[in-house]
């Protein structure tokens, strides 16, 4: 009985040793998997790199640059991006186009940061209130930013009472964009009244612009922590470590933008002249007819985004009627003379209202009309050698040729 009672105190001991193992193995078990999931679990969470969309353009502003400035800062807005920095360098450009970007900032959620870039770049004219319109704005070494006072379009001096409706108004709306982003109205206005233009540091020192940069990635470093007010609320930017995604102008927009050059514009137009008349010439040619139909619709629309002068554009007109009246009337060259004097005025008025960069340039100018009399003078000379040459089939090919008569000729 005594052993039996010991059997069952050895047994009962070992039991318990065996739980007590047991149960010091599950806690460490316990410690060592389940308590560094916890910890993660309740932690902090690492936050991920913030996205950055980078577009760029270098040129004027026009109905193509809204357009492209629309689509990327909707790509921006899909993707959930943190930030759009939209790198710039323009000479300005229309109103309405600028006036449509502005409107996009404005509307957007996402904080769009305006860079004058690369060196030697420039933010002038339209270019000027886009930048301030940014909820950043900022400027590479070697740049500058300013002359914005309005510039007559289509032609001609505007009379006094209009222009000064212009530049109020203009005045007006720069300054509203100024006092927005906390910017220098006065400078803004002097932007727009006097035309005066500063250099990126003096813009810095007079708070037109935001941050001076030498490249994108200390541009984000210098921008981090900023808070902006956004379309629907304030941000705070992190860009410090962000993830940089450039966005490529795709072929459509590139192509676009070249139509929209005014000596791409004006060789379309002359191109697309050639074509008709020479199908006119000689119809069921088709393919003349065909590039000429083409490169008319090609310059029609690229003299949306230019400012067309329409007495230049009727002078050309003119000058194109009496070309091709030379082809009928044959005035021993003084239609030509005439049609050509024609189409190089009405060249030169064509784009004389805008800025210098929106002018067709001499250079293009002269080669051009002097192809386009030749190619008239051309078509000209073979269409008096066709008039003079015998007739070969017809009744006009018998007269003066000698016949043999096989019957009696009754000639009363």
């Amino acid at each position: 009985m005594r052993e039996k009672r010991q059997y069952h105190q050895i047994a009962s001991h070992h039991a318990n040793h065996m739980i007590h193992t047991l149960l010091h193995g599950c806690r460490i078990t316990f410690l060592v998997t389940v308590l560094p999931l916890l910890a993660v679990g309740i932690s902090p969470t690492v936050a991920a790199a913030e996205t950055v969309k980078v577009a760029t353009y270098e040129g004027v502003i026009n109905p193509v640059t809204a357009e492209y400035f629309e689509s990327v800062l909707e790509e921006a807005v899909e993707s959930n991006a943190h930030l759009l920095v939209f790198q710039l360098d323009t000479p300005g450009g229309l109103d309405t186009s600028m006036r449509l970007i502005i409107k996009e900032i404005n509307a957007s959620p996402v904080p769009v940061v305006v860079f004058v870039f690369p060196n030697g770049g420039r933010a002038a004219s339209a270019g000027v209130f886009i930048t301030m319109a940014a909820h950043v704005a900022a400027m590479s070494p070697g740049t500058n930013i300013g002359a914005a006072h309005p510039v007559a379009m289509g032609g001609g001096e505007m009379d006094k009472v209009m222009m000064a409706k212009v530049e109020n108004d203009a005045v007006a709306y720069i300054k509203s964009i100024a006092e927005k982003h906390g910017r220098n109205a006065k400078w803004a206005e002097d932007a727009v009244r006097k035309s005066v233009s500063v250099t990126e540091k003096e813009a810095l020192e007079l708070g037109v612009i935001d941050f001076v940069a030498a490249d994108l990635n200390e541009l984000l470093a210098a921008i981090d922590g900023r808070e902006v007010e956004t379309a629907t609320g304030k941000v705070v930017l992190k860009t410090k470590d962000a993830h940089i995604q450039h966005i490529p102008m795709t072929w459509r927009f590139e192509f676009l933008k070249v139509l929209s050059d005014p000596n791409i514009a004006y060789i379309l137009m002359t191109i697309g002249t050639i074509g008709i008349i020479a199908e006119l010439y000689s119809p069921g040619m088709i393919l003349p007819g065909v590039v000429g139909a083409v490169s008319l619709i090609l310059a029609f629309y690229s003299f949306q985004t230019l400012p067309i002068n329409y007495a230049g554009l009727l002078l050309m007109m003119l000058g194109v009627v009496l070309l091709i009246l030379e082809m009928q009337m044959f005035s021993y060259g003084l239609l030509s003379i005439g049609g050509i004097a024609a189409m190089t005025l009405g060249s030169v008025m064509l784009m004389s209202g805008g800025a210098e960069f929106q002018q067709v340039s001499l250079s293009v100018i002269f080669p051009v009309v002097l192809v386009f009399a030749g190619f008239i003078m051309l078509i000209t000379g073979l269409a008096v050698k066709s008039f003079r040459r015998r007739p070969v089939t017809g009744a006009e090919a018998l007269v003066g040729m000698t016949a043999l008569a096989k019957t009696d000729l009754n000639l009363e």
